[in-house]
Formats: structure tokens, sequence, C-alpha cells
């Protein structure tokens, strides 16, 4: 392959794809296409190279040596074309590009969270870009920032990676429930002590394992289920069988119902910080820096003023 047609780019395009995906059925979502139009597309870039890119079958999918060698440098094509489109765009006073943003699962319904007004705010903006959000835990949104698969995340992050930068946003209220049929649940707020509750089967979040578990002064090993997902976590604590912690927003709609009650908010609910992150050292193309300027002019006690630019 001597000269890069628009054929190879979007032949390129489907390898990085099934790449990210791990496997060519798992990116037909991300490509909008059939597993034999993603088949027939790779095999017709490993005869144009000349090189065998990918292993396949009872073993799982991964990438050869070659692969991967052509994986890094697709990406780094891809990546400069798409940052070229977006400065041709900008010439004439219009944003374009992709925009890919990360964020953590059930923060829709936060009250505080500027995400939704930024896209808002954002929308009214003179653009053509194209927004991909995506869902994921902090450490992969982290891990998909520094590896240039996300232009920012938004999350509560437990550590800080040097090679990033954190910008706070907002906070969410973490309130400890436990479900109907809990033993706990009828009981007085005087009668509940933090000793039964210490007793009980906790659910943590994987990622958040170590944070959930030191507010209840337990070992690492007390947790009785971790989740990933929220929606996971509020099914257990929903059973009456666990007790956990939920952001207080997203369990709202069962407190209302009378299916889940917060134990001694006083003492274990807390706030978690939301930051907006970004790779350190890396300059924000302009639609992913205009995105970061109207997500920080959206947060709570921010001023409501126009379309801001951002140091980041």
């Amino acid at each position: 392959m001597h000269r890069i047609s628009d054929t190879e780019l979007r032949l390129l395009r489907v390898f990085v794809a099934v790449a990210d995906a791990g496997g060519f059925a798992a990116a037909q979502p991300a490509l909008n296409i059939g597993a034999t139009t993603v088949s027939n597309h790779m095999a017709s870039l490993e005869e144009r190279l000349g090189v065998k890119l990918c292993e396949r079958g009872r073993g799982g999918f991964r990438l050869t040596d070659k692969g991967r060698i052509v994986y890094d440098s697709a990406r780094r094509l891809l990546e400069a074309a798409e940052a070229f489109r977006s400065q041709a765009a900008s010439l004439k006073g219009t944003l374009a590009g992709e925009l890919r943003i990360g964020l953590l699962d059930s923060t829709a319904s936060d009250p505080d969270s500027p995400m939704i007004p930024a896209i808002r705010r954002f929308s009214r903006r003179d653009h053509q870009a194209h927004l991909r959000l995506s869902i994921d835990g902090p450490q992969e949104l982290e891990r998909l920032v520094l590896d240039g698969s996300l232009d920012l995340a938004i999350g509560s992050f437990p550590r800080r990676v040097p090679s990033l930068v954190y910008t706070p946003i907002y906070a969410e209220r973490q309130d400890f429930y436990c479900g109907r049929g809990h033993r706990l649940f009828g009981l007085p707020e005087a009668e509940i002590r933090l000793d039964e509750i210490r007793r009980a089967r906790i659910v943590t979040r994987g990622y958040w394992n170590q944070h959930d578990i030191v507010r209840l002064d337990l070992p690492a090993t007390a947790a009785a289920a971790t989740v990933f997902e929220m929606e996971a976590q509020a099914m257990l604590v929903l059973s009456g069988a666990y007790l956990g912690f939920l952001p207080a927003h997203y369990a709202r709609q069962w407190v209302e119902r009378g299916e889940l009650r917060a134990l001694l908010p006083e003492a274990l609910s807390y706030d978690a910080p939301f930051d907006l992150v970004v790779r350190r050292g890396t300059r924000l193309s302009q639609v992913a820096a205009a995105f970061a300027a109207d997500l920080l002019a959206e947060r709570p006690g921010a001023e409501r003023t126009g379309p801001e630019r951002t140091g980041l």
C-alpha cells in the first residue's frame, strides 16, 4: 500500500474498531455493519497489506505482532486525519470532528451533574461534530484517556494518575442503604448501631472497593459481594439481603416508593468528587476544548454566560 486512498482509510478504521473491541462480533455495534462485512473488510485489508493482522478462533481474538504494529500506526494516522479535518473546519469558523467522552454509569439523574446542560450549551454552537459517549468504570476511563481513545472523561476517581489532569466539576452524594425486607429496614434510627451494620452482608463497588469498606472501618476482605455497575449494586441492596452505598439521586426513586432506606446518614453519607479528566501535556482538539469549556461553565455555582474558552 503506497498511497492511502479513501477506501484504505475506511478499512483501517474497521481494523482499529475491531482491535479496540477485541473481536469481529464485538465491533459490529460501533461500526453498524454485519459480521460478514466486517470479515470481508478485514480480509481485504490483509490482502492489500500482505500481512496477517489477527488470529481468531477457540483461543479468542488477538493481534499478531505485525498486526500490533499496523494498529499503532493506523491509530496515529486516523488521529492525524481527524485533527486535520477539525483544524480545516475551524478555519471556516465551524467546529468539526469526533468528540469522544467517557462517563460513569447512572449519573443522568443527578441534578448537580453539568453534563446534560453542557450538551445543551454545546448544541448552540456552530458545529458539525460527531459525539461519541461511552460508559465505563473509573480505571478504564483513565486508561482510555491516556491511550487517546477518549478526548476527556467525567467521573469520580479514587486515585490520581500523574499523566492526567483532574479538574473538579461537582460532587455526588452517596448514602448507605438497606432494602425493604432487611432486618434493619424497620428499626427506628436511634436503635441502629454501626456494629450491627458491620456484621451484615456488604456489597461494594469493585472500582471503589477499598473506599466503601474503609468508610465502614472494615477489613478489605469483609465484602460479601462485589459489583462493577450501579444497577447491579441497586439490585443487591433492593433484595434486602445486602447493604451498600448508592448515589442519593439514583436511589431516590426507590426511597420514594418505600423500597430503600438510607442508614445513619450523619455517620455514613459522603460526597464523591467528580472531575473532568484529560491527558497531561496534550493539546485538546478545538471541538474537545469547546465542550470542556461548556462543561466547566455549567458547573454548580458557575456564572451562566455565553460559550467560554478553557485553558485545558
